[in-house]
């Protein structure tokens, strides 16, 4: 007995070193073990090792401040980037010279990543806690849009990385999204079909607090309403003059009255662009610029309506003629729980930013710039946020994208606590280290949510399944018709160093 036993144990002692020997020469190849595949620990790790190269990606674009449809430094960047860690990179998509298309992989679920890099007009800021512009009406990153771009290809070149270690079959699409801010780049790449075969799409957002919901927000409408008179002496012959300026300022009186008749989630503001050149000149040309927003996309087609209404009634009323430059038109955001959760429990696992002593001493300087009697603590910076359903009252293309195909976003804590979006409080932050580590934790946190897509495809069916029921019977057309991209709506407002 003693001797079949002896027997029995040597068997399994040999076949428990065959066992690990085959353990150790799998090693030997492979960078990581298969065990290791849902390890959040690794990910973290390697984009820890590489927050100095994308912090100064980020930088760099931070110091180019790019307009809308005008990116192509930050577009450049961002896609050699993505070149050299081995993806395929398509570039000029969908009419716009300043988008790409990234991908890496083949087979298994499609995960999807919306970049940004777009600045804004009139921003110029240093890097540091008090007012002082680079450029004199110079552009500047007030939304944080250079990290946006660089956290997101971090987070695919991190997944992509893992994918390769852990022989996952996978494929990562980064969408390179021009002119965010007012020119709703990604609706022209919705219409384009460059989304049809993605299961999910991840995104974020930079924020001054670090949060994952559920969020919705506002669909919009954007135009301008040009009005062509005719030009006379004001005082000579004032008699013979149609002025175009009349045009504006009826239309505006009459859309000032329509707010008293619509749902109170709306949202009118306008602006004269132009309104003539001098006092004693009747002006033969005025434009006023409109946006129209609320919840519910049926309800701004339906305002944006009443608008051109009041639109043509003045031109009728003034004598004059009116034409409009359709700039934009964007749904709201489609809120899916599922992939919420998901990115919540990533977020916690990842956490908020930690202010070292002299990142502590900027922020404090900031808040002291604040017009605010009330002002956050700034260990908001480092707290999560409690997962909750939200609504954003501001509008974005991603919004499109969202009805679409189930997304996601995030928010995190590149900005001080109290810091206003488009801001020089935000730009100032957005190219320091405060905003570069707010910008690595969205990075984790969305190469993470990536990571549980791919492993659990169960996610993926739930996600779909909740997107077809909150979007019941609703048939997606973009609000923007046929028309193409606006290439230049910026293009007169630029100015760079």
């Amino acid at each position: 007995m003693k001797k079949k036993l002896l027997g029995i144990c040597l068997v399994l002692w040999c076949y428990t070193g065959i066992s690990q020997k085959i353990d150790n020469d799998d090693n030997v190849t492979k960078p990581l073990k298969v065990n290791q595949v849902d390890n959040a620990d690794i990910i973290i790790k390697s984009l820890d090792d590489q927050t100095a190269k994308f912090s100064k990606v980020a930088r760099e674009i931070w110091e180019n401040p790019e307009l809308g449809y005008l990116e192509y430094t930050s577009t450049k960047l961002l896609a050699d980037e993505l070149r050299a860690a081995g993806f395929n990179v398509e570039t000029g998509v969908a009419d716009m010279p300043t988008s790409f298309v990234a991908t890496y992989g083949k087979g298994g679920p499609v995960i999807g990543f919306l970049a940004e890099f777009d600045a804004l007009p009139g921003l110029s800021q240093d890097a540091v806690p008090y007012r002082s512009v680079l450029v004199e009406g110079g552009n500047g990153h007030g939304c944080g849009h250079n990290l946006f771009g660089t956290a997101v290809i971090a987070s695919g070149i991190a997944l992509k990385e893992w994918i390769d270690a852990n022989d996952v079959k996978a494929t990562i699409r980064i969408f390179g999204t021009p002119a965010e801010e007012g020119g709703a780049g990604k609706v022209y790449m919705v219409r384009a079909g460059l989304f049809e075969d993605v299961d999910a799409v991840i995104n974020w957002h930079p924020a001054d607090r670090n949060v994952a919901n559920a969020t919705t927000c506002n669909a919009v409408m954007h135009g301008y309403f040009k009005f062509s008179g005719q030009s006379s002496h004001a005082a000579g012959s004032p008699q013979r003059g149609r002025s175009a300026l009349d045009g504006v300022e009826a239309m505006n009186h009459m859309v000032n009255m329509m707010r008293e008749h619509v749902d109170q989630g709306s949202r009118i503001h306008y602006v004269i662009t132009n309104g003539g050149l001098a006092a004693n000149v009747v002006p033969d040309y005025a434009v006023v610029e409109y946006m129209v927003r609320h919840p519910d996309v049926t309800e701004v087609k339906q305002m944006w309506e009443r608008v051109v209404k009041a639109a043509q009634g003045a031109a009728m009323g003034t004598g004059t003629e009116m034409e409009i430059e359709l700039v934009s038109g964007m749904y709201g955001l489609l809120p899916n729980e599922t992939l919420a959760k998901t990115m919540h429990k990533n977020l916690t696992v990842v956490g908020g930013v930690e202010y070292d002593a002299k990142e502590l001493e900027f922020a404090q300087k900031i808040q002291e710039s604040f017009n605010s009697a009330k002002v956050p603590p700034l260990s908001n910076a480092k707290e999560i946020q409690p997962y909750r359903m939200s609504h954003f009252p501001a509008s974005t293309d991603v919004g499109d994208v969202s009805y679409v195909v189930p997304t996601v976003g995030l928010g995190t804590a590149t900005w001080i606590p109290g810091t206003a979006a488009h801001t020089w409080q935000a730009v100032a932050a957005d190219g320091m280290s405060i905003g570069f580590k707010g910008m690595m934790n969205a990075s984790k946190t969305m190469a993470l949510t990536g990571k549980d897509l791919i492993l659990n495809p169960s996610l993926i069916e739930e996600a779909q399944k909740e997107f077809e029921k909150r979007l019941g019977s609703l048939v997606y057309e973009p609000l923007v018709g046929d028309m193409k991209p606006p290439l230049e709506y910026r293009k007169d407002q630029n100015k760079v160093k």
